[in-house]
């Protein structure tokens, strides 16, 4: 994932500390914040992975930790449910500003609840997702029964959440029961997504029903069947990710892109800004570009190191072809290249005849059980593979216009 740290300010003006996933080969055609469980942050391990498979769809996540957690500035004992939204509010804002206003909410546990309250007031809302989350917010208290008296009555009670000591204030617990989420559920206008699993003893699937009967359409359930509240074990937070990912996209303004069609074997596209491009191969598709120093988005290779893979991907497999033609137990060919020309340096110099001059370093790291000379003869082949060859030959490459 292409990750960076950001912050930005609460209502109380307080910094809340976040961090921004993107996608590694694409600029995001759609943006989500997640909000992290009760007590939980933005660092759990569920939550990463799901962040990366909405990134390989396309989408860039904003995680932060809700006031008072992690990195962010503010006590917990001073927040509330209300402070949550309005944090969620204010992640919204912070997109707005610096990249677009999220179309996409996930929730885990709390944070779910929390979600489905702040998506009717964030207007660029099109999706909200929740994951084990419970149809009241004052669910939560049973994390803190035993202690609920003396929160009542003193009116703040130091609790063990997870192994974590939490100061727990009374306007907290109160607060909880003013948020009912059967008419914030029955007036959201955007699709909703209900995760949950059977087997989560931390909030019952009976408040997933809940939810589900209290919205309205569109709206969909999928069991994650075998998961534990946490989503402690990675497949089911990647599936997860992408079962939100996939069922997002029928409500997420995704771009419409014309197909590339070519009547070559090799076509590519490149639009009028930047240097990333699309490259198709037959029916494979790829992307190259160009370092940021150099004013691309490095969402992929660059044109000489794609020539570099292709001369490794051949010297592997002349490799192996010969070797197995010999039957000699080769188990595994690495081939590692540097390439020591930059290509915008050559494209600029393109007239001066010292430019074309172009080195390729290439390493081989042969496994098995081979003799000596059976390794300097494969190392003999490599130097015969065709696109060696090829570059060592006089090349004419014609052109005309489409």
């Amino acid at each position: 994932m292409n990750a960076r740290k950001v912050s930005f300010l609460n209502a109380s003006g307080q910094e809340l500390s976040a961090r921004l996933e993107l996608p590694v080969n694409r600029h995001p055609y759609a943006f989500a914040v997640f909000a992290h469980c009760f007590t939980c942050g933005q660092t759990l391990t569920a939550i990463h992975n799901i962040c990366r498979e909405l990134n390989l769809q396309g989408i860039g996540v904003l995680r932060f930790d809700f006031t008072g957690i992690g990195e962010s500035e503010g006590d917990f004992v001073d927040t509330t449910f209300t402070t949550n939204i309005t944090d969620l509010e204010a992640a919204a804002d912070y997109l707005a500003e610096h990249h677009l206003a999220p179309a996409l909410l996930v929730g885990h546990s709390l944070g779910g609840a929390a979600v489905l309250c702040a998506a009717p007031r964030i207007p660029s809302v099109r999706a909200v997702a929740t994951i084990g989350a419970p149809f009241s917010p004052d669910h939560v208290a049973q994390h803190f029964q035993e202690e609920l008296e003396t929160i009542t009555a003193e009116g703040d009670a130091t609790v063990s959440i997870g192994g974590r000591p939490f100061r727990i204030a009374r306007q907290f617990v109160e607060d909880l029961g003013n948020h009912q989420l059967d008419r914030r559920i029955r007036d959201m206008e955007a699709a909703l997504l209900i995760l949950h699993s059977p087997q989560d003893r931390t909030v019952s699937i009976d408040e997933a029903a809940k939810l589900y009967t209290a919205a309205r359409h569109p709206k969909s359930f999928v069991s994650l069947d075998g998961a534990d509240h946490l989503l402690s074990d990675a497949d089911d937070s990647h599936y997860a990710g992408q079962v939100i990912a996939g069922w997002s996209r029928r409500y997420l303004p995704v771009p419409e892109a014309s197909p590339l069609r070519s009547e070559h074997n090799v076509a590519v596209r490149l639009a009028g800004e930047g240097y990333t491009t699309e490259v198709m191969v037959r029916q494979h598709h790829l992307t190259a570009d160009e370092p940021v120093k150099v004013g691309g988005n490095d969402f992929g290779p660059g044109p000489y190191e794609l020539v570099s893979a292709g001369l490794g991907a051949c010297t592997a497999m002349t490799i192996q072809m010969y070797a197995r033609r010999k039957k000699w137990p080769v188990e595994e060919v690495e081939v590692h290249l540097n390439h020591k020309k930059d290509y915008t340096t050559d494209l600029l110099e393109s007239d001066d005849k010292h430019s074309k001059i172009d080195q390729f370093e290439r390493v081989i790291a042969i496994r098995g059980e081979l003799t000596d000379e059976q390794r300097e003869r494969l190392l003999e082949i490599a130097d015969r593979c065709p696109v060696h060859r090829t570059l060592h030959e006089t090349v004419e490459v014609t052109t005309r216009l489409k």
